[in-house]
């Protein structure tokens, strides 16, 4: 069984007992969460899709832990202008696992 959601302006694939990244989300490590948004459920041949959402299904998730990513490093350089911009990015994340889902 598994479930498309929808979070933080992207679409994520979960079953039970995945552990994924998504934006931040502001609650407690080790609270539980709700997602509403399900877009699609499948049980084996058994599809339901939303439109847009599915009625009455949710998806349980357990807040892991926050934390922030990879440092991205962007350069701006023009040559010959004696220009040269050098900044970085950390995103912050926040990491779920998959408690369950219920189709509704």
């Amino acid at each position: 069984m598994y479930a498309v959601i929808k979070t933080g302006g992207k679409q994520y694939r979960v079953s039970e007992g995945d552990t994924l990244k998504v934006e931040k989300l502001d609650a407690e490590q080790g609270s539980t969460i709700d997602f509403e948004e399900v877009l699609m459920v499948a049980d084996g041949d058994d599809i339901k899709i939303g439109a847009p959402v599915v009625e009455g299904s949710k998806v349980s998730a357990t807040i892991e832990e926050h934390g922030r990513g990879k440092k991205i490093e962007i350069i701006k350089f023009k040559r010959r202008k004696h220009h040269m911009k050098r900044m970085g990015h950390r995103q912050a994340y926040t990491k779920l696992k998959i408690t369950g889902i219920n189709a509704g």
